[in-house]
């Protein structure tokens, strides 16, 4: 009952006109912030701003408990001139519209790589239609420290509510429906603009496929969430989204950008989602390329290099007790058993009797 109503909220939200205008002509980020310190900025989802506006976090679970609904229907009153008016009529609907599941994307072995981002972009944005979600709340919490996996399982609860997301979200969904794409590397690419005096961040889903560079994403700006797969480098595709912030107002002050993400679901890993913070502003555009192509290096070196295993039920089956000392006198005599009968300890060699007197120094 609760998931119905939340969608059809979102659904019936073309009525948010004088709200939806107003912030899409100051505000372009996914989420604006006020300036804070760099921990607060990843973990304190309680100072989160949507447009200058505070937004909350569904911290319980879906079916949205009473207590966040509610919580849901005060802050519509608050930030939407009619909100009150608003909310009872749409509370007292009875003949709210069945929101549909969408389907997941699915590809013909001879599907390009590009061709599969773009079927990935477009259900991203499928879940946002017909307004970015302004309901002052996300349905889904995500915590940066959580394991690959814990996400993962997020990004399928996504596909099976298909409720509105933002774009942290959206970069989850985003590497869950990549993950079957060995040849293309994902990463963090986070951006911290300056707008009337104001700070706001956006994150998308960087993409490295066959020497290009693109983003998955969303955001209510046509041009601050997908790039195909055509830029060079990766300077190339941060100059791009700066460029469109600056036809925005926006200054692009800091640039923060993690490592490859794994394939693998069941990976126990975290996301590295800050590998590199570049101050934008602090540096000419050299400085900053040469800052870009030092991070695209270490990212390429990171592919060498093997992720450690996911815990498996197998593995986990055929892994020794372990609260059984290393140490014990068991696990030593077994190790003096297997020793091969050839092999002998070798002692220091003894000197031969005293022959008048005299001993041989070696």
């Amino acid at each position: 009952m609760f998931l119905t109503c939340c969608g059809s909220v979102t659904s019936r939200f073309q009525d948010w006109g004088p709200l939806c205008g107003g912030m899409l002509r100051t505000t372009v980020g996914c989420v604006g912030v006020e300036e804070r310190d760099e921990e607060q900025e990843d973990e304190g989802e309680e100072d989160l701003r949507d447009g200058g506006v505070p937004f909350f976090v569904n911290r319980g679970g879906l079916p949205v408990d009473e207590e966040t609904w509610e919580q849901m229907w005060r802050h519509v009153a608050r930030i939407h001139p009619n909100g009150e008016a608003i909310g009872k009529r749409i509370r007292g609907a009875s003949d709210l519209p069945k929101i549909p599941t969408l389907s997941v994307p699915t590809y013909q072995p001879t599907t390009s790589i590009p061709q599969r981002l773009e079927a990935i972009q477009k259900y991203i944005r499928d879940l946002q239609y017909p307004l970015y979600n302004h309901t002052g709340t996300q349905f889904f919490e995500i915590k940066k420290s959580r394991p690959l996996t814990a996400l993962m399982d997020i990004a399928k609860e996504m596909i099976r509510e298909s409720l509105p997301i933002k774009c942290l979200e959206a970069v989850i969904l985003g590497i869950y429906l990549s993950n079957s794409m060995p040849g293309v590397e994902r990463f963090p690419l986070s951006f911290k603009t300056q707008f009337s005096g104001n700070h706001f961040c956006h994150i998308v889903l960087g993409m490295h496929s066959g020497g290009r560079f693109g983003a998955l994403g969303i955001s209510r700006r046509e041009d601050l969430m997908f790039k195909p797969l055509e830029f060079r480098t990766l300077a190339d595709l941060v100059q791009e989204f700066e460029g469109a912030y600056r036809g925005y107002w926006h200054t692009l002050r800091k640039v923060k950008i993690g490592q490859y993400v794994s394939h693998d679901p069941h990976s126990v890993e975290q996301i590295d989602w800050k590998h590199s913070i570049i101050d934008v502003d602090k540096l000419t555009k050299e400085e900053l390329r040469r800052e870009l192509e030092r991070h695209t290096r270490d990212m390429r070196l990171k592919i060498g290099k093997a992720a450690p295993p996911s815990p498996t039920k197998d593995r986990k089956s055929s892994m020794g007790s372990p609260l059984r000392n290393p140490g014990s006198p068991m696990r030593r005599n077994s190790r003096i058993e297997r020793r091969p009968s050839g092999e002998k300890k070798v002692l220091d060699p003894k000197p031969p009797p005293d022959m008048n007197g005299y001993q041989i120094r070696v």
